[in-house]
């Protein structure tokens, strides 16, 4: 391949990589997301955690109930985390193989592809985590 070609394939292939960044800046906002909540979580289960040892009759029980939830909740919104850092290297992945299509002649579209489809059932996969950790959060609120 002359020089020139090369360039243009590398610049093809810099064009092709551009809606998979902004795809990794999407999930790394979620994941910023889902990081904080789950620090919140882990917080709130040490306060509680805190006031467990004393408590006694009822309140026990009502703490009880409550780090049984923030225990379920942090484990979906890891479920979630995990399933979005998934989805983000197999992006990085693709956009590897891409850049390496440029020096080399093989058809790599159904591993693009693959790649791309299995990052979209990971996100899938994560969001539905997310929003189950949602529907928790909410339905575990008790104002007053």
């Amino acid at each position: 391949m002359q020089p020139d070609a090369r360039v243009a394939a590398i610049a093809h292939v810099i064009q092709l990589a551009i809606a998979p960044v902004f795809l990794l800046t999407g999930i790394a906002s979620l994941l910023v997301v889902l990081t904080n909540r789950l620090g919140r979580i882990i917080d709130r289960a040490r306060m509680l955690e805190a006031h467990h040892v004393s408590a006694t009759g009822e309140y026990r029980r009502v703490l009880s109930d409550d780090l049984t939830m923030l225990s379920r909740r942090a484990r979906l919104v890891n479920w979630a985390i995990s399933l979005f850092t998934l989805a983000a290297l197999l992006v990085c992945v693709m956009i590897a193989v891409l850049f390496v299509s440029a020096f080399f002649t093989p058809n790599v579209s159904r591993i693009v592809a693959a790649l791309f489809v299995l990052a979209m059932i990971g996100l899938i996969a994560g969001l539905v985590s997310f929003l189950r950790e949602i529907q928790l959060a909410t339905a575990s609120l008790r104002i007053g």
